[in-house]
Parts: C-alpha cells; sequence; structure tokens
C-alpha cells in the first residue's frame, strides 16, 4: 500500500484559517534575512543592526534580570548551594531566607518534580496573599491555577467556553493576536468590538451593545467578553468609571468576562492607577454568584519582563464547583506548569516587603526598570507626534505605543500594487531603511481606513538605543512622506 502523503491540503482546517489570519509574517522574515547579510557583509546595509520593537521581550533588548528574583531560583534550581561556605558572600541573606521557605513547599525539598496539577499549594497560598493584598478582598488559593504564562489559560478557556462554531466571544479590535488565535483553533465565531481611539482607546459601551446584538441577531451565542488591561497593543489604562460599566454589562448579559491583566505593573500615567476587575466587581458589591470573572497574569511582562521562564497564573471566580471540577480537568492534561515559573510568579506577587534586607535593592533596580520604560514611552510619543500625519495617543501602560499614521494616496496605491496591506508597506519600507522592525496594525486590527503600526517602549537607555530609534525613525518617516506625497 503507497503511505498517505501528508500535504497542505489534508491538514486542520482550522489551522490553516489560523495561518491567513496571522498573514505570512513577512517582515519578521524579511528582517532575519537582513540580519544574515549583515552578518555576512557588514557593509550590505545602511546600517548594523536589526533593532527589534516588535515585540515585548525585554530581556532581550538589554534589560537585566532582577536580582533577588534570579538569586532565588538559582538556590532552588541548585538547593546544594544552601549548604556551601561561600553561598552567603555571593547570594544576599533575603535571598536565601525565600529560597529555604520556598524549598520547603516541596516534598523531599526537590523542585525537579510534578506539582499539584493545578500548581504547588503553597505557592498558590503565596499567590493567593499578593492578590488579596493587591485588591484588599479576599482570594481564594483554590481559586488559582498556576499556567506556563498567560496563553495556555486563555487556550484553557477557549476550549471550555466554545462548543461549535455558533459560540462567540467579543474581542476588543484592536487586541493582542493571541485571543484572535485562540478562537479560530477552536472554531469560535470572532465578534469584534471597537476601541474608541479619541478617547484614549476606552471601550464605548454603546458599540459593545451594538455588537452583542448584532452577533445575536445572527444566531451567535456569545459566552464571553476579553478585555486588556492595560492595553496591547494600544498602551492605554482603563479609567475605573469605564471598568464598572464592562463588569455591569457583562453581569447584565450573563457573559464571562476575561480580564487579561498581564501588563498590571506597568503603568505611566500620574492620574492612573491600576485596578483589577476583580477588586472594581467587589468594590460594586457583586460576590461569587453574581459575576463570572477569569484574570490572567504573567511573568513575562511588568519590570521583571521573564519571557523565557514561562510563568502565571489565571484565577477562576463566579464558577460553581461542577464547572471549576471542568476547568481542573482541562488544566490537567499538562500535569503541571514548570516550577521555575510556578516560584518566579509566587516571587512576583510577594517580592521584598519593607523592612525585609533585599528591599532596598529590589525597589530601586524595580523603579529604575518602570522609569525608563516611562521615559522611552514619553519620548517616542512626543516624537512621533511631531511627524507630519501621525497621530499617537499617551502611552499610559503596558510598554507599546500604538501611533495612527495618515499614508499618503500614492503609498497606499503603491502598497496596493504589490499585494501588501498599507501599514506593512510601511513597516517594510522603514525594515528595509534603518533596520527597524514594527508591528503594521493590521494584524491587530483596526478602524477601516485607519493605518497604525506597534512599537515597543523597551530599547535600553544605556545603549543608547531609542536615540537611535527615534532619529532614524524621524528621517525616515519625511522621506517617504516626501516620496509620495500626492
Amino acid at each position: 500500500m503507497t503511505p498517505c502523503a501528508l500535504t497542505v491540503d489534508s491538514l486542520n482546517p482550522k489551522v490553516l484559517a489560523l495561518a491567513d489570519h496571522l498573514g505570512d509574517n513577512a517582515i519578521a522574515r524579511r528582517a532575519q534575512c537582513i540580519q544574515n547579510e549583515i552578518e555576512a557583509e557588514p557593509e550590505s546595509h545602511p546600517f548594523r543592526e536589526i533593532i527589534d520593537c516588535s515585540l515585548s521581550n525585554p530581556q532581550s533588548m538589554g534589560q537585566r534580570p532582577n536580582k533577588f528574583f534570579r538569586e532565588v531560583l538559582a538556590l532552588c534550581d541548585y538547593p546544594h548551594l544552601l549548604e556551601q561556605s561561600g553561598t552567603n558572600s555571593l547570594f544576599s541573606s533575603g535571598a536565601i531566607a525565600r529560597a529555604r521557605e520556598i524549598l520547603d513547599l516541596f516534598p523531599g525539598r526537590a523542585t525537579g518534580g510534578y506539582s499539584h496539577s493545578q500548581g504547588t499549594e503553597g505557592l498558590r497560598d503565596i499567590i493567593a496573599a499578593g492578590i488579596a493584598a493587591r485588591d484588599n478582598f479576599p482570594c481564594n488559593a483554590d481559586d488559582i491555577f498556576l499556567t506556563d504564562g498567560a496563553a495556555p489559560p486563555v487556550h484553557m478557556m477557549m476550549h471550555l467556553l466554545i462548543r461549535d462554531k455558533k459560540d462567540g466571544i467579543l474581542c476588543p479590535v484592536p487586541s493582542h493576536s493571541l485571543y484572535t488565535s485562540a478562537m479560530l483553533l477552536q472554531g469560535a465565531t470572532l465578534v469584534p468590538y471597537f476601541l474608541d481611539e479619541s478617547r484614549g482607546w476606552g471601550v464605548s459601551m454603546s458599540d459593545l451593545k451594538k455588537q452583542l446584538d448584532s452577533a445575536r441577531s445572527m444566531g451567535v451565542f456569545v459566552r464571553g467578553l476579553v478585555v486588556i488591561n492595560p492595553g496591547n497593543p494600544t498602551g492605554h489604562v482603563l479609567v475605573e468609571e469605564n471598568q464598572r460599566e464592562i463588569v455591569d454589562f457583562c453581569r447584565n448579559e450573563d457573559l464571562v468576562l476575561l480580564a487579561d491583566e498581564v501588563y498590571q505593573e506597568n503603568i505611566y500615567a500620574d492620574e492612573k492607577g491600576f485596578h483589577s476587575f476583580k477588586k472594581i466587581a467587589r468594590s460594586m458589591g457583586y460576590g461569587e454568584g453574581d459575576i463570572s470573572l477569569v484574570s490572567f497574569h504573567s511573568v513575562s511582562n511588568g519590570y521583571y519582563g521573564e519571557c523565557g521562564r514561562r510563568g502565571g497564573y489565571m484565577e477562576v471566580t463566579g464558577f460553581n464547583s461542577d464547572v471549576k471540577k471542568q476547568v481542573y480537568k482541562v488544566v490537567s492534561l499538562s500535569s503541571c506548569s514548570n516550577i521555575s515559573g510556578q516560584i518566579l510568579m509566587s516571587l512576583v506577587m510577594n517580592p521584598p516587603q519593607v523592612g525585609d534586607e533585599s528591599y532596598a535593592s529590589y525597589q530601586a533596580e524595580r523603579d529604575g526598570v518602570l522609569s525608563s520604560f516611562a521615559r522611552c514611552a514619553e519620548a517616542m510619543v512626543r516624537s512621533f507626534n511631531g511627524l507630519e500625519g501621525v497621530t499617537c495617543s499617551e502611552a499610559e501602560g503596558a510598554v507599546f505605543v500604538f501611533p495612527s499614521v495618515r499614508l499618503p494616496k500614492k503609498a497606499v496605491a503603491a502598497a496596493e500594487a504589490s499585494n501588501t496591506q498599507p501599514d506593512a508597506f510601511y513597516a517594510l519600507r522603514l525594515l528595509e531603511t534603518t533596520g527597524i522592525v514594527v508591528v503594521p496594525g493590521s494584524v491587530f486590527g483596526q478602524m477601516h481606513g485607519t493605518w497604525h503600526f506597534r512599537c515597543t517602549v523597551l530599547p535600553h537607555e544605556e545603549k543608547k538605543t531609542m536615540t537611535v530609534i527615534i532619529s532614524s525613525f524621524v528621517a525616515f518617516h519625511r522621506a517617504f512622506m516626501e516620496e509620495f506625497r500626492d
């Protein structure tokens, strides 16, 4: 018998639809080609390196890991160090004490084995206490599920909520492609609602209601609502009144509120602060039986930027015990999340406190990183707003800016002639001219007839990368606008 050849056409159509949704990633592929060309022949391009401003990947941009976190992880990974006489001179006493406390939570003080599928119980207790301290409302450790970052629990919730293509999820536009991708893989119907750029990317409740009613009129059973706060790719922070409106909306419309809160540490606007949706709901008097809410957090973002450590959690509230059992069933399919990520998540939610030996150095590192992000964000917004045809909302949080670019008609025509989205055409020209990589707004979704790009505010100040980016961007944009001027 002739073996059956595997072809693209024989693959899962949901995966193929995902590829169509994400596009062919031409910019990232071209950036890699250019990097290879520069390594082989340094004079081959008018720049000497690729500057990747497309991702939230702080340590790859030069950010140093947090010393306290890494010391604790090192000691937990190799507990034998705690028995060595020289350890006290290499590690802070605070990190040594914390490592001992954490190791005591594991059978045999070994961190190389499996944990409970939901996560190590003692670490979940620590995280729950951290959430309670943050929100000033109780948190039950049994509601915490430790995960490998924030992406796996998003997929888990889509597995649970989506039954067939008649089920839908309200998702913001623009938004991180994680949510739209997870929906496509489950065969769900995406129900978009558009963030209001004129109001700092806030949620328009009238548009939200309009999109919900429209989907229901077409027979879509809308199961939940995704909210990303602080915003990705937009860098906005929701005002409390808007959050209360969203909570009431989900409660009244019987929707599961899926709250992406992974950038909660990154707030730059003086007049704003982070308030979890659970805190908002509880402050409104709503308890467990009033609203179903799932909150996501991760060690990848914030001031720590431990993307490769893959630590995270979801807090699941407002689900009855029978439903909670099904959540646990799905979580158990992956045995457990990685232990280093679990430990790091506990450190993020319970860092050194005032009076601890490690507090001063830890706080100085944290504040230094966040202050640098804020300065870079402010410099980028100011520079982009000074460019012809560019409008950039204030970067209130997260690690991105999302400028709007009014492209000349000739540029749009040139993009169409090359079968490329206009914002992708702009981004490719930027790459070829300067070596700077940004993400076209079409990847995240945007209002018809508008064009954007997402740029990270992470470039390291010590390397003067931000200065290079801004000066290169300004020169490129001026030349681009002249070339395609109508």
